[in-house]
């Protein structure tokens, strides 16, 4: 067969990724805070773009004729856009518009423009330069709060007491350095002496001194030794005490027979002896400096509507208020003389009109999604968890003339407020287990809540077993297998019917 070169035309699709598709789809993914830190580094690299401060503005309202064939009400958008037209938007590669081809692009019409109410362009630059303050930087209570003593911090002065070698010390550094937030040692002593060039004794000395610092029961390295660090501040660790320490797999399992032979005690001592263990704090190194949890914030809210109806909205204070600083532009513009200057607005300008239209389109984007979950799941909310329908991510896909992965996206990292609590988009994506009268599939969420509840009202003389559990769900039309029934207990975190036995009908 002979080689030869020759030139061949092929026709083909393909779908090119741009840098602004690329960003679009990565706002898509983000949560709010994430999505919120993103904006920020926009706003510190596009002169351009410019924070909406005016948090109080009127909103500019979108055109809802197409929504209100539909009948639905259009989403309200905290987004404005200081420009008059929409030319720079359609400057832009066109490829913006397949990201989300159901989105027709009727959505993205003209909105009526709020007047600028912030200081913008050479004005408003020399204003910054200057200094200006607003009452809005105006001086806080706040910023005078005291900063929590973290458990390194507490740890660390008393070490400088309690250590007078340098080299002692240094080690009673690395080894606060090495606790976790509960204040448990993890790391093994051959290695930490290993890494430091010192001998084993020398670190166990070192870690012997610092666990009699306060709190008491932080260095330690199970949760047995950090009990009995308290134990012993309390002139309590006596043999019998040390034998439960050394068996506390016993007391979780509440197998208080067990422990009453090896502790060598009658059922009154070993009823003591646990009320002393339970009043001890098994994690101490948290009362210092922990992390402050941030409470989760929705990013849909769900009303009941007067009518029965459920309303569907965007908490608007997750959505970023950003926009284009046309003055501003104008005048830099104008200015620039060199070709690369000409080329840095342009680009700036063309990120910053991209940006703000991403935005938008996300916002929408959720709205349509999380309206599809609340028509599908109407009946969890109207009636609870045990009404909990399966779907899937192609069943709202479908419904709403989206990609699978678009779907996807939206109910990452994504949350709704709905009047039975507050949930992950994902949450109410169950698969389906089926039915034994040959009915609708029953969702796996729903079919965990009912293995709960058979759990929870079940009698200490008739404990229930999985097979027990599978005849009465089999009862109430739900096939389901019993290494099923296993694998949901397990992941509700509780325990077989043997331990629930003994922890039902332990009499201490």
């Amino acid at each position: 067969m002979a080689l030869s070169q020759r030139l061949q035309l092929r026709q083909g699709q393909s779908l090119v990724m741009t840098p602004q598709l690329q960003q679009a789809i990565k706002l898509l993914q983000l949560s709010n805070l994430e999505l919120a830190s993103y904006v920020e580094g926009e706003l510190e690299r596009n002169p351009l773009l410019e924070r909406d401060e005016v948090r109080d503005a009127e909103v500019a309202e979108p055109d809802r004729s197409g929504d209100e064939e539909a009948g639905e009400e259009a989403p309200a958008l905290s987004l404005d856009n200081r420009r008059s037209d929409r030319e720079a938007l359609n400057e832009l590669d066109s490829s913006r518009d397949n990201l989300f081809p159901d989105e027709a692009r009727a959505d993205a019409g003209d909105r009526s423009v709020k007047p600028p109410q912030t200081d913008s362009g050479w004005a408003g630059l020399e204003a910054r330069k200057s200094g200006g303050q607003d009452s809005r930087d105006a001086f806080s209570i706040e910023a005078t709060l005291s900063k929590d003593v973290s458990l390194r911090d507490h740890l660390s002065e008393q070490l400088n007491i309690a250590i007078e070698d340098p080299a002692g010390r240094m080690i009673g550094r690395h080894l606060i350095d090495m606790l976790d937030e509960a204040g448990y040692l993890a790391e093994d002593v051959a290695l930490i002496a290993e890494r430091l060039g010192t001998s084993e004794q020398m670190v166990h000395d070192t870690l012997k001194i610092l666990q009699g610092l306060e709190p008491v029961g932080v260095f330690a390295r199970n949760l047995a030794e950090c009990l009995g660090l308290q134990l012993r501040e309390r002139d309590r660790l006596d043999p019998a005490m040390q034998a439960l320490l050394d068996n506390i797999e016993l007391l979780a399992m509440h197998d208080f027979r067990a422990l009453r032979k090896v502790c060598g005690v009658d059922a009154e001592d070993i009823e003591e002896m646990v009320a002393e263990i339970l009043s001890l704090n098994p994690k101490p190194g948290l009362a210092f400096g922990s992390v402050v949890v941030h409470p989760v914030v929705p990013d849909v809210f769900v009303r009941a509507g007067a009518d029965g109806s459920w309303n569907v909205e965007l908490n608007s204070d997750t959505l970023p208020r950003v926009l284009v600083n046309n003055q501003y532009h104008a005048v830099v513009r104008k200015a620039a003389t060199r070709d690369e200057d000409k080329t840095y607005i342009s680009e700036c300008f063309a990120n910053a009109s991209w940006l703000v239209k991403s935005l938008e389109q996300r916002a929408r984007t959720i709205l349509k999604v999380a309206r599809e979950i609340v028509r599908q799941q109407d009946g969890f909310l109207a009636h609870g968890v045990q009404h909990l329908v399966p779907l899937k991510l192609k069943t709202v896909a479908d419904a709403i003339s989206m990609h699978e992965s678009t779907v996807s996206r939206v109910t990452a990292n994504k949350y709704i407020a709905t009047p039975r609590g507050t949930y992950e988009l994902k949450y109410f994506f169950t698969s389906a287990i089926g039915s034994s009268d040959g009915g609708e599939a029953h969702s796996a969420e729903s079919v965990r809540h009912r293995i709960r509840e058979l759990i929870d009202n079940e009698e200490p003389k008739a404990i229930l077993s999985d097979d027990k559990i599978v005849e009465l769900l089999r009862g109430e039309g739900i096939d389901i297998a019993r290494r099923t029934v296993a694998k949901y207990r397990e992941a509700l975190n509780i325990r077989s019917s043997v331990q629930r036995r003994r922890q039902k009908n332990a009499r201490l």
